[in-house]
C-alpha cells in the first residue's frame, strides 16, 4: 500500500494537542487522544513528536505566536516618544482581550515547565523575547521586570476571572522605568 503524502498532518496534530489541552488540561493529553482528536492514526502521532514533551514544546511555541504576533503588529518599542507603560499595558490587554481560552492555554503549557524540564527553554522564550524588545527602550534589568510584572498581571485576571484593568497595570509598570 503506497503511503499518503500529507504535508499538513504535523500542524493538524499540534492544532489537536492545543484543543485538547484547551479541553482536557495537560493531564488529558496523550498520543491517543490528540490522534483521536486530529482524525490521525495513533503512529502519525508518534512519528512526529516521539515524547508528549515534544508534543507539548512544539504546541507551546505556536501559542506563544499569538502574542509575539501582537507586539510585533504594535512596534511601539522602538519609537522613543510614545509612553513606554503605555504601549506595554496596551499589549498586555490586547492579549487578554482576544481569545481567553487561548491565553489560558499558553498559561498552562507555560506552567508546565515547572514539571517538564523540556519545555523550559520554549517558556522562557516569551520573557527573553519581550524582554528584548523592550530593552531597546531601557536598559536590561528593568525589560525583564517590565515582563516579570506583565507576566504576574497576566496570571492574577486569568486566576481571578477579573477584567483587565489597563490603567492599574499603566500606574504599576510605570512605578518601573526610571
Amino acid at each position: 500500500m503506497a503511503r499518503r503524502h500529507d504535508p499538513e498532518r504535523r500542524g493538524r496534530i499540534i492544532d489537536a494537542a492545543i484543543r485538547v489541552v484547551g479541553e482536557k488540561g495537560i493531564g488529558g493529553l496523550s498520543h491517543r487522544t490528540v490522534a483521536a482528536e486530529a482524525d490521525v492514526p495513533l503512529g502519525s502521532t508518534t512519528y512526529h513528536f516521539k515524547t508528549l514533551d515534544e508534543l507539548m514544546v512544539a504546541a507551546l511555541r505556536q501559542a506563544n505566536e499569538g502574542f509575539a504576533k501582537i507586539v510585533a503588529a504594535r512596534g511601539a518599542f522602538r519609537d522613543p516618544d510614545r509612553d513606554l507603560a503605555d504601549e506595554l499595558a496596551g499589549v498586555l490587554g490586547e492579549w487578554l482581550a482576544g481569545d481567553r481560552v487561548g491565553v489560558e492555554l499558553e498559561y498552562e503549557l507555560y506552567l508546565a515547565a515547572l514539571r517538564r524540564p523540556a519545555l523550559r527553554p520554549v517558556a522562557a522564550e516569551w520573557c527573553e523575547e519581550l524582554a528584548e524588545a523592550v530593552a531597546g527602550r531601557t536598559d536590561p534589568r528593568t525589560a525583564r521586570a517590565l515582563v516579570a510584572l506583565m507576566d504576574g498581571i497576566a496570571l492574577q485576571v486569568l486566576l481571578t476571572g477579573g477584567e483587565y484593568d489597563a490603567a492599574y497595570a499603566r500606574e504599576m509598570l510605570a512605578r518601573l522605568l526610571p
